[in-house]
């Protein structure tokens, strides 16, 4: 009990902007964790590497409308706040918790837009028009009131960690960090939208997931990867029942398709009862 309650008197919850400047004001080396909510064991990993490699570690909550393409995946998305709170004040050594309004976000007057390349726009970005060019502006705000000297981001999602690394790094002081993908005991990684899985159906999305990653092994026995990628796909959407978007082997330096093994990796999304899901491996 007094455990819980000295992480609570130590741990500060910020919920609006001058707030949030007035408090981090006296510190320079942040480690800044964003998340959209639905906490997990992915991003406990973050927020602890943070805490290991910052003086002070601060996670944000903030479900962002404009990297949704689809309002219905925005409504429907899970997040939580009391849980994820029950969630973060049991880990020592959180300092800040910023929760913000949209207001807080986008009161700026600027209007100019972020436009990503044409040669960014594969994987996830073919399919979900407007989503990083979101990410990316929201990242940009959120970089430029918390000024971190570092942000910890999963490789899950390695397309964002690549696109926001890229932009935050050529235009603050700030370093972003990937760090390594959390999965279950069954193998699959550990993502928010997991929640939107029932128990029943858990186990089939895990099973899936196995299939999916025994391909690394199986890719090495050819010389046209993407070539074996691609029959694996068709036959995949048949003996699975699943909608794929894409299975890709691509270079890990540039996104670059490739058909090398070394230096790349499988990069894959794929529809599950409505529910979108993405790995890489």
């Amino acid at each position: 009990m007094f455990y819980l309650l000295n992480n609570l008197i130590q741990m500060k919850i910020l919920l609006n902007n001058e707030t949030l400047h007035k408090t981090l004001k006296p510190f320079d080396n942040i480690g800044f964790v964003p998340t959209m909510g639905g906490i997990h064991e992915g991003h406990i990993s973050l927020i602890n590497k943070s805490i290991k490699y910052a003086n002070k570690t601060i996670v944000s909550i903030f479900v962002n409308p404009k990297q949704f393409n689809n309002k219905r995946d925005f409504i429907s998305y899970p997040s939580n706040i009391k849980n994820d709170l029950a969630i973060l004040k049991k880990i020592p050594k959180i300092d800040f918790i910023y929760i913000p309004k949209f207001k807080d976000i986008y009161e700026s007057k600027d209007k100019s837009k972020i436009v990503i390349k044409k040669s960014d726009k594969i994987l996830c970005a073919k399919f979900r028009k407007g989503h990083f060019e979101g990410v990316l502006d929201v990242m940009d705000k959120l970089t430029n009131l918390i000024k971190p000297k570092k942000i910890f981001m999963g490789k899950k999602d390695y397309q964002q960690l690549f696109l926001v690394k890229n932009f935050i790094e050529n235009n603050y002081k700030t370093k972003v960090i990937g760090c390594k993908t959390i999965r279950n005991k069954n193998k699959l990684a550990l993502s928010s939208r997991n929640f939107l899985i029932s128990k029943k159906d858990l186990k089939k999305v895990e099973n899936i997931s196995k299939k999916f990653l025994n391909l690394k092994n199986e890719v090495k026995k050819h010389k046209y990867i993407n070539k074996f990628l691609g029959q694996s796909k068709r036959k995949f959407e048949k003996l699975l029942n699943i909608k794929i978007e894409y299975l890709e082997n691509r270079n890990v330096k540039n996104l670059k398709i490739s058909n090398k093994y070394l230096k790349s990796k499988i990069f894959l999304s794929y529809h599950f009862k409505g529910i979108r899901l993405i790995d890489n491996f």
